[in-house]
């Protein structure tokens, strides 16, 4: 009896806990690029979830997925805007409203992902979350997209040399477009939602993405050669419009900050899990995988030398220097 008691005033304590917080109902919606049963999808999903548990069911997250609330670019400027509430979206896409972003798009700047979670969750990544609102957005958390690699449709890419005239789709993102261009492909600048069909017509002959992003978006049916390069660490970065952000009381915004933290452990474990999952995935699906060898990994970076150095002295020296002295105190702590 006194365990019943002690349980029914636990939840009562607990209700009126809930019910005293100052939540309103808001439906919030959190627009995203890939398919709903990809990595993306889940975390909303997961993300969602502890929205309800910890609103007590007041707010309420409505998941938006396969860009049916635009681009990235698009729901940037949506969020800014204010008519649209959340999504998640490449940090490579927010260069042109925040050049600092550029940062994470190095060729080569982490060698694994336990570089890459201490220095984006750290005083260096928020700093650049925290500059994202006097551009009208408000920057929570980081994802992981992974890994870049290459696909394409024309022979296997082994070599550095074997990218030359690849027409590549890449993000819209100066980095990106000089890092292949200098390697010799043909870099195309294109939204992920027009990806697919332009693989598919040959609009292009490849593109580079994590693994899980290959499967999700089945790019297997039209690209025959992966080429494991881990050439770029991708991460997403969780967003929400300012104005919006700015109506929210101090409640809701906790019970979002808490999620998002909450949805950034799920969705880093479920992606890491599905990266190796989906490498068997496409081999089974009949991809001819190739990995690239260390000496022409480094023939890469040699050739990204120049628009390394080009990024550095556009994002400035000292968030370089920042950089480098997080990834010098984790290498040296190993």
């Amino acid at each position: 009896m006194k365990h019943i008691l002690i349980t029914t005033l636990a939840l009562a304590l607990g209700a009126a806990s809930a019910a005293a917080q100052d939540v309103q109902s808001r439906i919030i919606r959190f627009g995203y690029g890939l398919n709903e049963d990809s990595n993306q999808g889940r975390a909303v999903r997961h993300f969602a979830e502890q929205v309800a548990t910890l609103s007590n069911g007041k707010l309420k997250v409505r998941g938006f997925g396969a860009a049916a609330l635009g681009s990235d670019v698009q729901m940037q400027g949506a969020l800014i805007g204010g008519a649209q509430e959340m999504m998640v979206g490449s940090t490579a896409t927010l260069v042109g409203t925040v050049k600092e972003f550029a940062v994470w798009d190095i060729p080569f700047l982490f060698a694994n992902e336990k570089e890459a979670d201490p220095v984006l969750d750290g005083p260096v990544g928020q700093k650049l979350l925290d500059s994202l609102q006097a551009q009208g957005l408000v920057g929570l958390v980081y994802w992981e997209n992974g890994f870049r690699n290459l696909t394409n449709s024309r022979h296997k890419i082994e070599k550095a040399e074997d990218l030359k005239g690849i027409k590549l789709r890449v993000m819209q993102n100066p980095v990106f477009l000089d890092t292949f261009n200098a390697a010799g492909a043909n870099a195309v600048p294109m939204p992920f939602s027009e990806l697919f069909t332009a693989l598919e017509t040959g609009a292009v002959d490849g593109q580079e993405n994590p693994v899980t992003t290959i499967l999700s978006s089945k790019f297997y049916e039209v690209q025959k050669h992966l080429t494991i390069s881990n050439h770029v660490y991708s991460p997403w970065v969780v967003l929400m419009s300012k104005s919006w952000w700015d109506k929210l009381s101090d409640d809701e915004k906790k019970i979002l900050q808490e999620a998002a933290v909450a949805s950034r452990t799920f969705e880093r474990e479920d992606t890491r899990a599905g990266s190796v999952k989906a490498l068997e995935e496409l081999k089974a699906a009949g991809m001819e995988v190739s990995t690239m060898p260390n000496e022409e990994i480094a023939k890469l970076r040699e050739i990204a030398a120049p628009i390394t150095a080009k990024v550095v002295e556009n994002v400035g020296q000292p968030l370089w220097n920042d950089v480098q002295a997080e990834l010098s105190k984790i290498r040296a702590a190993k």
